[in-house]
């Protein structure tokens, strides 16, 4: 049952909490007005960019500032952090050549997913051919949400412990094993706790939906036009859920179920389960190409090749930092993105012929982007833990998964590890919010999903579809990769440029044709942090 409504200056919300309890409700009457009040803050001060920290590296066309909220909605005037923000303003330019001045539309934020990604570097997918038109017509705005990066950043241990490599991977882990990894997530919890202190309870997705609405605001925007890929359509669904008059349009790029119930354990069970079977459609890619790289002309003789790379790594790690869980955190991200295909293949093909140097080069840990990497695995945990209830039971974890890796044992156990600290995470949980709107609630909206993508399963999609009236559902047939905006698939881009240029959109259930397979030593490139590029996202 969805919850009741309530009506503030920022809009028709719904409370942060599902439960009856007094407490609950007053402090979600709180949230309400804190959410406005520093909205109308933010709108006053709006934006000063100016160059960014970064700004040698940096197309001078791109310019950054920075966006105070409040680190507790319920106390608008108490502690205040500030998130980072980068622009590029529209172009004008009309990409075909012509002397006609395309019309500013406003600004088209962006989140690139994760939790724990940022979109900063977002604004300089302007300069990419399938980019141009939409660039003409917004200022293309980035951010990095809270606890990213230079947004009151998070880390919840010492970098340099978190990155180091060469580590195990085992697919049917034993129980001394296990033990081992409880022990570690136990004291990662333990650590998240004690660097961020009382302030951990308010990194969660709910605070990212209104830190959004805050951003619009300092923006000047009186709607919100707003892409969302990966976990940023979930709290991009908040947002609508939350703000629905705020919006103007909205486009959910490969979609996480909002469904409360799966947030988020269960979405990581599905996520395990998909994950086996792109998988698969790698390795059938890699049979297809034998004569290239000789790993085995069926999906079973490619796997085979690549447990005998396992089994040696153990033994022997590459460049004394490759183990079996850095081939397997190499191989996970070709899962997402099949632009990595021919690069994967042809590392394992290199090493077990005797040359270890291109899976060294593409699997190894790389220190100096160890703080990052740390960063983003905190607020990642502390976004989802905090964002639901978990189960604290081991027994539970281990039954689920060990029956789930008997079917699909590519992803599972080390999904298992990535999100165990929830488990034991310390200070009270949100309850997910019962995401939708009614007809005439919201603007029309778009989705775009890929009907084998792995890291958000096409149900999700569904779900999202039948929780937003009025959207419209744009599904790339038979194709898997994460993040389907300004991709290689011209259908797709079609109807996201029709969309966001002229608010045009296609029949309520359209699909697309799917793109064409990479081809060996081709990959694609994009700008990093861009949809469609290679980033970590949910």
């Amino acid at each position: 049952m969805r919850a009741a409504l309530l009506y503030s200056a920022a809009g028709s919300l719904l409370l942060s909490a599902l439960t009856a309890a007094p407490d609950a409700e007053e402090r979600g009457v709180a949230e309400l007005r804190g959410t406005a009040v520093a909205a109308a803050r933010a709108k006053a001060a709006g934006v000063d960019f100016g160059p960014c920290p970064d700004a040698q590296d940096l197309p001078g066309s791109m310019q950054c500032g920075t966006v105070t909220v409040p680190l507790d909605y319920a106390r608008p005037d108490g502690r205040q952090i500030e998130l980072a923000v980068s622009r590029a303003r529209a172009t004008h330019k009309d990409p075909r050549g012509s002397e006609r001045k395309v019309r500013r539309q406003g600004a088209l934020v962006f989140n690139p997913g994760g939790p724990g990604a940022s979109g900063l570097y977002f604004p300089l997918t302007g300069l990419l051919p399938e980019w141009k038109r939409i660039a003409a017509a917004y200022d293309l705005v980035g951010y990095a949400p809270r606890g990213v990066g230079r947004s009151a950043p998070l880390s919840c241990q010492d970098p340099q412990e978190f990155h180091k490599g060469p580590t195990q991977a085992p697919t049917h882990p034993s129980e001394s094993y296990k033990r081992e990894r409880i022990a570690r997530a136990k004291a990662y919890a333990r650590g998240c706790a004690e660097r961020a202190g009382s302030a951990l309870r308010h990194y969660h997705s709910l605070n990212n939906a209104r830190d959004l609405d805050v951003l619009r605001a300092a923006l000047g925007e009186e709607r919100l036009t707003f892409m969302g890929s990966s976990y940023g359509t979930y709290f991009g669904a908040l947002y609508a859920t939350l703000f629905p008059a705020h919006v103007r349009r909205m486009v959910f790029d490969s979609v996480v179920d909002p469904a409360p119930e799966q947030i988020w354990y269960r979405n990581n069970l599905d996520q395990s389960a998909a994950f086996e079977g792109r998988w698969a459609d790698f390795r059938k890619w890699i049979a297809r190409h034998h004569d290239v790289y000789g790993l085995g002309s069926t999906a079973r003789e490619v796997q085979r090749s690549y447990e005998r790379a396992r089994a040696r790594l153990a033994v022997k790690p590459a460049g004394g930092t490759v183990g079996p869980g850095q081939l397997q955190g190499a191989f996970l991200q070709a899962g997402y993105y099949d632009d990595q295909w021919p690069h994967r293949a042809r590392a394992l093909s290199a090493y077990l012929k005797g040359d270890p140097k291109p899976l060294i080069e593409q699997a190894g840990p790389l220190p100096e982007a160890a703080a990052e990497a740390e960063n983003t695995r905190a607020v990642y945990l502390a976004v989802e833990c905090n964002d639901a209830p978990w189960p604290t039971d081991w027994k539970v974890w281990d039954r689920d998964n060990t029956r789930l890796a008997r079917v699909a044992p590519f992803e599972t156990w080390d999904n298992v590890w990535t999100n165990l600290p929830c488990a034991y995470w310390r200070g009270p949980r949100q309850r997910p919010l019962d995401v939708g709107a009614g007809p005439g609630e919201l603007p029309p909206t778009l989705i775009l999903a890929a009907e084998r993508d792995a890291a958000t399963p096409y149900d999700g999609a569904l779900e999202l579809h039948g929780r937003l009236a009025g959207s419209v559902l744009v599904t790339e047939r038979d194709a898997g990769a994460h993040g389907l905006a300004g991709g290689p698939n011209a259908c797709v881009n079609g109807h996201m440029e029709a969309y966001l240029l002229q608010g045009r959109l296609p029949g309520r259930r359209t699909d697309c044709a799917p793109h064409a397979e990479p081809k060996p030593h081709t990959p694609r490139h994009a700008a990093p942090g861009a949809p469609g590029a290679g980033r970590l996202p949910r």
